[in-house]
């Protein structure tokens, strides 16, 4: 019997530094641009609101009451490629979400229709409506065809979510990477695989943030959505049962050898 307690015991302890290495080091990330992005805005009196400005190289956030009134930016991902990535690594539904970050390169504005760069607050939400489309509009030359500020409301709803609010410094130059919260249906968005649509508003009366869209022109400054993955926490379960049964052998051990566990 002591025999047997001597072979188990390493292995058990084994299996259990195996699992905790596992649980701990093994992580994925997957990372792309938008497929489609758009600001929208009323302009200083209302007279654009039905312009779209889908083909545009920057998004715009700026609060109501600026100079040159109000910008939205909506973008959208679609993360069928980032669960196939995390499927072919950790196993079909053996994964989950670690973090979420979205990172926007600041520029200056380069058109007399937007604000000037100001500091302030702003907010990300995950958006339950993905039936927006980008269009092809420019500041130069607007369309009508696309999301606008017009119907931007037709696409917000109560169920979107409120990922978190982040602080501005008002550069025109360099990228911010802002950690997005882990609500309910924004990661089961990611999960499943879908379409994924983010809106970017001011938070505070002051904001005025420019960044570069996907329309422009170097891919190295367009906006960036990287999901950290993990292994299911199942695992905590083997080193939990690894714990147990290390403990039973020692105490077996002990006793084997006249003496006492503690």
């Amino acid at each position: 019997m002591q025999f047997f307690r001597s072979l188990v015991c390493p292995g058990v302890a084994a299996l259990l530094l195996w699992n905790f290495a596992t649980f701990k080091g093994a992580c994925a990330t997957f990372s792309q641009n938008p497929s489609a992005d758009a600001f929208v805005t009323p302009g200083p009196t209302g007279n654009l609101s039905n312009n779209n400005y889908g083909g545009a190289g920057a998004l715009s956030i700026a609060a109501p009451g600026l100079s040159q009134g109000e910008f939205q930016s909506v973008l959208q991902f679609g993360l069928s490629a980032a669960k196939t990535s995390f499927d072919a690594q950790f196993g079909v539904g053996q994964w989950t979400i670690q973090s979420v970050t979205l990172q926007l390169t600041a520029t200056a504005p380069g058109n007399p229709i937007f604000n000037s760069s100001a500091a302030g607050q702003f907010s990300v939400s995950w958006m339950q409506n993905d039936t927006w489309t980008e269009g092809t509009g420019t500041p130069q030359t607007p369309t009508t065809a696309g999301i606008t500020f017009a119907t931007l409301s037709n696409f917000v709803s109560g169920a979107d979510e409120l990922l978190g609010t982040y602080g501005f410094n008002g550069a025109t130059n360099g990228n911010a990477t802002y950690t997005l919260n882990l609500t309910p249906s924004f990661s089961a968005d990611i999960l499943a695989g879908g379409t994924l649509s983010l809106r970017m508003f001011a938070a505070n009366n002051s904001v005025s943030y420019l960044s570069d869209s996907r329309n422009f022109g170097g891919a190295s400054v367009r906006p960036l959505l990287t999901v950290t993955a993990v292994p299911e926490p199942r695992q905590l379960g083997f080193i939990a049962c690894g714990l147990y049964f290390s403990m039973l052998c020692g105490r077996a051990v002990l006793r084997s050898t006249g003496r006492r566990g503690i």
